[in-house]
C-alpha cells in the first residue's frame, strides 16, 4: 500500500534563463513500486526521509538505502531503485534542468558520480520540497519563478545536509589563518595534511582549491576594510597577508573587477570616530535600536 501525489511543470525559455528550472516535485510513501530500470535527461533530486530500499547501477551493483539518503538521478545516466517491499520508506523528489547544473556539479553539490548519498537530517530539505509543492499549485502566476528560486535553495540544503561534513572545521581553521603569510603547503602540513590531502578535502567540502578558497576569505575582509575603514591600501593589503600593495592591488583588480581605490568609491561608508579602524564581527552583528518615543 502506498500513497503519491506529484506536479509536472513546463516553464518557457524565458523561465529556463534563471539558471534553474522546477520540471516536476512529488510527495510519496509507502511500499512504493520500483523505478526503472531507465535513462532521464534531466536531473532528480530523490530525498529518502524514512524508511529503506536499495539503487542498483548499470553494472548491477546494488547498494542498500537507509534514511536520511539523497538518490542523484543525473541526465544519460541508467538506474533502477526502490523501496523496501516490506517497510516502504518515505521519499519527496524533484525534477530540474537548467544551466546552472553544471556549476552546481563543479561546486560539488550535484555529486554524478555518487548516487545514493548519506544524509545527517533530512527535513530542512524536506522544508524546501514542501514549499516547492504548495508553489506548484494551479493558478499561482509566480509558479515558475516561485519554484526555480526553490530548486536553487534545494540544493544548498542537499549540500550542506550531506553527512560528511567533517572537513568543515578545516575550511574554518583555513578562514581563521587565512591571513598568514603561509603558502598552500604550509596550511597542509599545520593540518597535518599533504597537499594533495588538504586540495582533496577543501574540493570535497568547497567545491574549489584551497588557493581559491583562501583568495576569497583575503578579498572578502579586504573589501570590508575598504567599505567600512579609512586605512590606506597598502594597510589593507598588509592586514589580508599581501606585504606588496602593487601585487595586491592587481590581484583585487583582476579578481574583483575593479581597483581597491574605485570599489572604495562605490561602497565605502567608513563610520565615525573610533569605528575608523575596525569592522564589526559579521558574527555579531551591530543591532539597530528602534527610537525611544
Amino acid at each position: 500500500m502506498y500513497h503519491t501525489w506529484m506536479r509536472y511543470l513546463t516553464p518557457s525559455p524565458v523561465h529556463h534563463r534563471l539558471g534553474l528550472v522546477c520540471l516536476g516535485v512529488g510527495l510519496q510513501h509507502g511500499a512504493l513500486p520500483p523505478v526503472g530500470p531507465r535513462t532521464l535527461d534531466h536531473h532528480v533530486a530523490v530525498l529518502v526521509s524514512a524508511g529503506g530500499g536499495w539503487y542498483r547501477t548499470a553494472e548491477g551493483h546494488r547498494t542498500p538505502v537507509t534514511a536520511p539518503a539523497l538518490l542523484w538521478l543525473t541526465p544519460g545516466v541508467p538506474h533502477h531503485y526502490g523501496a523496501d517491499p516490506g517497510t516502504g520508506w518515505d521519499e519527496a523528489f524533484v525534477d530540474f534542468t537548467g544551466p546552472a547544473t553544471a556549476t552546481y556539479t563543479e561546486l560539488g553539490c550535484i555529486e554524478p558520480d555518487r548516487p545514493v548519498v548519506p544524509l545527517s537530517d533530512a527535513a530542512p530539505a524536506r522544508a524546501v520540497v514542501s514549499r516547492i509543492a504548495r508553489a506548484a499549485r494551479t493558478g499561482n502566476p509566480l509558479l515558475e519563478v516561485e519554484t526555480a528560486a526553490a530548486v536553487h535553495e534545494l540544493l544548498v540544503a542537499l549540500r550542506r545536509a550531506r553527512a560528511d561534513t567533517g572537513a568543515d572545521p578545516l575550511l574554518t581553521a583555513l578562514a581563521r589563518d587565512a591571513f598568514e603569510p603561509l603558502t598552500v603547503a604550509g596550511h597542509a602540513a599545520r593540518h597535518g595534511l599533504t597537499t594533495a590531502e588538504l586540495r582533496a578535502a577543501v574540493r570535497r567540502a568547497a567545491g574549489r582549491s584551497p588557493k581559491d578558497y583562501l583568495l576569497t576569505v583575503r578579498l572578502g575582509r579586504a573589501k570590508e576594510l575598504l567599505a567600512g575603514t579609512d586605512l590606506s591600501v597598502a594597510a589593507i593589503a598588509r592586514r589580508v597577508g599581501y606585504d606588496d600593495p602593487a601585487y595586491f592591488s592587481r590581484l583585487f583588480t583582476r579578481r574583483v573587477g575593479a581597483a581597491p581605490v574605485h570599489f572604495r568609491e562605490q561602497q565605502g561608508r567608513p563610520a565615525p570616530g573610533d569605528w575608523n579602524d575596525r569592522v564589526p564581527d559579521s558574527e555579531h552583528p551591530p543591532t539597530v535600536l528602534p527610537a525611544s518615543r
